[in-house]
Formats: C-alpha cells, structure tokens, sequence
C-alpha cells in the first residue's frame, strides 16, 4: 500500500516561508506605498542583497480596458523575444510553432501594454540593471492590475537571467491579481520550471482574481465604476465614496455573472476540456482571518475561487480587494497560533487532519453543510492521487531499468551493421531492411522505447513530475542516449515509407516532439571539462542526431542541381550543397561521427562521390 501523500507539498513549503518570515508583509508594504504613488508606477528597494520592487495597483495613462477581458493576445507577436523561452510554446519548437489543436501562448493585451510601457521607462531601466548587479535574489510585487505587470515583469527577468545564465534567485508575489494568460502560458511557465517562483495571495471573497473567469463584454459600465472605485480608494479615500454610489447598482450584477460562471468551471468533470479563455499558474495563496492555505494545481484553484466565493455577498467581494493587508497580517499571526481539536472531534488519519486543518484555515469550517461540504471535497482534490512527482521519478527509474534490454538489443544490431560485409552502416541497413525476425524486433524495440520517453513528456506536461526533472543528470543523459541511438531509425524509416514527399523533409516536418525537447535538455545541461576535449576515435553514435536527415536532403539537392537549367538556382543549390559538404566534413575530420557514416557503402559515402563528380563535371562546363 503506498504511504500517504502530502495534498500540499512544495505550496505548503513556499507558504510556510513567506508567513513565517517578514517577506510577505514587507511586500505588501511596498505594494501598499506603491498604490499611494500612481504617477511613479512602481517603486523599488535594495535590502543587502535582496532588490524588491512593487507595482502599484493604479497604472494611470496606460491602464487597460476592462472589458477586454477577452482580448487575449499571442506572447511572441508584440515582445520582441522578451520572454523568448515562453514564446514556443512547445518543447524545443522555436518561432511559436503551434501544434495541432492547441493554442499558442496568450497574455491580455492590455496587461501586456502597461508592462511594455513600464520597461521602456529610463528609470525602471536604471533601476533594474542597479538591482540585478547587486542581487543575489529579487522580489517582485504588486496589487490588482501591478500584480500582473509584476507577473510580466518577473516572467521578462527569468527569460532575460536564464539567456546569462544567472544564478539569482527572482519571487513574484501577487496580492489580488487578475488573470493573466491562458492555459499555454500555464503550461510553458510549468515547462520552464517557473512555477514555484510565483505566489498568488487571494483572498477569501476578492473578485477581482476571479473576474476573468466570467465573460465581461455586457457588464462594461460596471467594470468601469469598479476600478475607478478601487483606484479612488487607493489614492483619494475620500473620492471613493462618491464613487462607491455609481457602483451600487452594478455590485450584484458583477457578482451573479463571477460566481456563475465559475460554477460552470468548478463542476465541470476533472480532465474534461472546459472553454475558458484564462487559466492561472503558479502558487494560489487563499487567505482569510483564519489562516491560508496554499497549492499549485489548477483545477483544485479554480474549484476553491468558487467554494469561498458561495460564502460572500456583492459587497464583501468588492471590499475584499481593499483589505490585504489586514489578511497578511493575520496570516503571519496564524504562524504563531497552534491549532487543535476537540477530542471528540479528532481526524481519523494525518491525511483527514490535514484536510480538516485547511477548511478551519480557509474560514468556512463553521459555515453550514451546503458550503462547506464543496469546499471539503476541493481539498480532498488537492491530494495527489497515487504517488507524488518524487515516487513517480522513482517509479519512472524503474521503469527505465526495465527497458535497458530493448536498447542492448538495437546496441547489438547497430554492431553487427557496422562490421558487416556489406559496408552499409546501421542507418542505411535499417532503412534497407528485410522481413527477417532481427529486423522486427529492432523496429519492435523502437517503438517500445518511444512509447516509454512520450510518457516522460507527458508526466511532465501533466506536472507529475519534480519541477527539476529535466535537469537531472540521469534523465538529460538517458533521453541524448535513447536519442542518439534510435533518432537514425525514425529518420531511416521517415525515407523509407515515403513520408518526406508527403509531408516535407524530416527536420522541419517529421521530427517528433521528444527529440526537440531532449535537445533542449541536452543544451542547457553543464558542459563538463572532458567534454571539451578532442576525440581521437569515431564516436560510437553520431553526435548531430539529424546528420542522416541532412544528407536525405543533401541528396535531394544533388538531383535538383542535374535537373536545374536556370543558372541563379543551379548556383544557389551548389552552395548549399558545399555548405553541407563543409559541414559533413568537420563532423568526420573531428570524429563526431560513427563508423556507419563513413563506410564505404553507407549514403554519405556514395553522396560524397557523386558530389565530387558534379564539381569535377561543373568545372569542365564552366573552366
């Protein structure tokens, strides 16, 4: 039977250190002083060596409409390789390559407007550079809308700190934010590993993180009393009540249309695909008098939004956005409070006290059945089912051990090709294959192994694995093994079937998603001493997975060149074919290449003969 397992995990981590230290009270503080400078937009500190900076809630002159809560905007179109990382959406895709049925990464564009007019700034640019060069970690802050301009902004400075390779450590941390992205932005911020780097503290009845959830285009008017409300009460309290009044009519309204379409959202089956146009990500602190309680997962956040706020009123959800600070305060007092149960109340396992913990926490334990009954039911959700992203690594390594026989067995073959009469080499024997039992099974094995590293990917699209697997030694080695073995199989068997003239060559249109992302890992590993040096024999796997792609294509050109009677485009293909000749050939000269490329029969081989055949004919026409 498996061990039980924590519901919270590495959220109940990052929330016990930011209650537990001055750091989530000291953030609110600089949002807060923030809020009272709307001219400025931000402000920034230096702490030794801890940079913070706080976006205010009032953005004047550049704010966005709100009711473009829709006007969702794809991330690569307007930045410029900002957040380059985000921006393929999919592993190892570059240029925001989209992948069939999935949408590529949006953000709302008036969000992203604000942030780009924010970064253009002189003195936000001085003052970034200032706190990057003497930071060891920054923290980045911001109330209402400054919560998304901090979740861009934080976004921006991992994408720009990892293009360096930095070390400093960069916290978000949210107060009330709306919705910032949809659920492809969800995913690249879980693929890059960011996640954990953004909390998002929300409290118990605050509309405003929940509003994007509801389709706004009727409620406009509304929407605009509700933050001209909001930013008067930040800046000119006084102000605010005039405005409170135009606000009245509208506060049910907003209310009815939040709560009912985050109910369509919180009952819609588990796993089933649900149209909304905004997804979250990262941390979701929920506060309330009580407590907090904190996690990650998507479903278990969007069902939570919708039990706390069943137990509001129109009132109390506008309201809510204004007191922050009265929550994180009682959050960090709740650090100091031990909390029991009654004797004739006490849980039946850890797990049900856990559980029972995180009701009393979220501030409707005492509510009646109808609530809480919802709300004990999302918490029970937020238990990992199974095995954690830790046991499932561990099971994953099993696994893998289990499949080291299929990979012997395309290692044995791969030998016997290569020291065979024929001189063909592994790929060329592969893709010339017979119907004998050897062969099956190598193709066999092949589609095995497959199967196995699509199911890696997808436990790491599903976030079932730790947020570091892909820079585990173990893993980034493992996938460039299975990659630069079997990698020549699917491109031999690409060309074999057929499949480059019906879809196009191979890298551009045949490759599989894995071997894109395994490259990747592959490029951002730590390049160790003994790498660097030269070899002195022929590696026992070409190191350029797609060589054999590239002489497929090389060959291709080759004929067009005999074919092509214009000049410009004989002259054009001669240079692409020397180009590849140039590069085939310091790939062998360095010995990055395997014995099957160079022998005798193998397609290289034979390409390198007929290309110096054409040279030798072209230079006779052409003295």
């Amino acid at each position: 039977m498996d061990t039980e397992a924590s519901p919270f995990e590495s959220s109940e981590m990052l929330a016990t250190f930011l209650t537990s230290t001055p750091l989530l009270s000291m953030s609110w503080s600089l949002c807060d002083r923030a809020n009272t400078m709307p001219s400025q937009g931000f402000v920034a500190e230096q702490m030794g060596s801890v940079g913070h900076l706080a976006f205010s809630g009032v953005q004047l002159g550049s704010g966005p409409d709100p009711t473009s809560g829709r006007n969702l905007e794809p991330l690569v179109t307007a930045t410029n390789g900002l957040f380059f990382p985000l921006e393929h959406q999919f592993d190892g895709e570059e240029g925001g390559g989209e992948e069939e049925g999935k949408e590529p990464v949006l953000v709302h564009a008036g969000f992203l407007r604000i942030f780009l007019s924010v970064k253009s700034n002189p003195n936000f640019q001085n003052r970034m550079l200032n706190m990057i060069q003497n930071s060891k970690s920054i923290v980045i802050a911001g109330h209402g809308i400054g919560g998304t301009v901090a979740g861009l902004c934080a976004l921006w400075l991992l994408s720009y700190l990892q293009s360096i390779s930095s070390n400093i450590s960069v916290l978000c941390i949210t107060f009330g934010s709306p919705l910032l992205g949809n659920e492809s932005l969800s995913r690249a911020i879980l693929r890059e590993g960011w996640s954990g780097n953004f909390c998002h503290v929300v409290s118990k009845h605050d509309v405003f993180p929940r509003l994007f959830f509801a389709p706004l285009a009727p409620l406009n008017p509304q929407l605009h009393s509700l933050l001209q409300f909001w930013q008067l009460s930040m800046t000119s309290p006084p102000l605010a009540l005039l405005a409170e009044k135009l606000l009245d009519e509208g506060k049910s309204q907003i209310f009815r249309t939040v709560l009912a379409s985050l109910e369509g959202l919180a009952k819609a089956e588990q796993g089933k695909n649900v149209t909304c146009g905004f997804w979250p990500f990262g941390n979701y602190f929920f506060c309330s008098e009580d407590g907090a309680i904190c996690n990650d997962n998507a479903t278990f956040i969007v069902k939570m939004m919708h039990s706390l706020l069943l137990n509001s009123s129109p009132s109390c959800s506008i309201e809510d956005h204004l007191k922050y600070g009265y929550y994180v305060e009682k959050a960090s007092l709740q650090v100091l409070t031990k909390t029991s149960f009654p004797p004739a109340e006490l849980p039946e396992s850890s797990y049900e006290a856990g559980v029972a913990l995180a009701l009393q926490s979220s501030g409707i334990a005492c509510q009646d059945e109808s609530v809480a009954r919802p709300a004990k039911n999302c918490l029970k959700l937020a238990r990992r089912m199974g095995r954690t992203p830790n046991l499932n690594c561990a099971n994953l390594a099993i696994k893998l051990s289990k499949i080291t026989p299929y990979r012997a067995e395309i290692e044995w073959y791969k030998a016997t090709c290569d020291q065979s009469d024929a001189q063909m080499g592994y790929y060329d024997s592969f893709k010339q294959r017979g119907a004998s039992k050897r062969d099956f099974k190598v193709n066999m094995n092949r589609y095995k192994l497959a199967r196995f590293w699509d199911n890696v990917i997808n436990m790491l699209d599903n976030n079932d694995l730790p947020r570091d697997f892909h820079r585990r030694a173990k893993w980034v080695n493992g996938s460039q093994f299975y990659m630069l073995l079997v990698e020549p199989l699917d491109i031999a068997e690409y060309y074999r079937t057929g499949m480059h003239r019906k879809k196009g060559h191979y890298i551009s249109n045949g490759r599989e998603r894995r071997y894109k992302i395994f490259e990747r890992w592959w490029k951002e590993r730590p390049i160790k001493e003994e790498e660097k040096k030269t070899r002195s024999t022929f590696a026992s796997s070409t190191q350029d997975t797609c060589f054999w792609a590239r002489v497929e294509e090389a060959r291709e050109r080759l004929d067009n060149v005999r074919n092509e009677t214009d000049p410009r485009n004989q002259a054009l293909l001669l240079s692409s074919l020397d180009d590849f000749s140039k590069y085939a050939s310091g790939l062998v000269e360095r010995k990055e290449v395997s014995k099957d490329v160079v022998a005798r029969n193998s397609s290289y081989c034979m390409w390198v003969r007929d290309y110096e055949e054409l040279k030798s004919q072209y230079v006779q026409l052409h003295p």
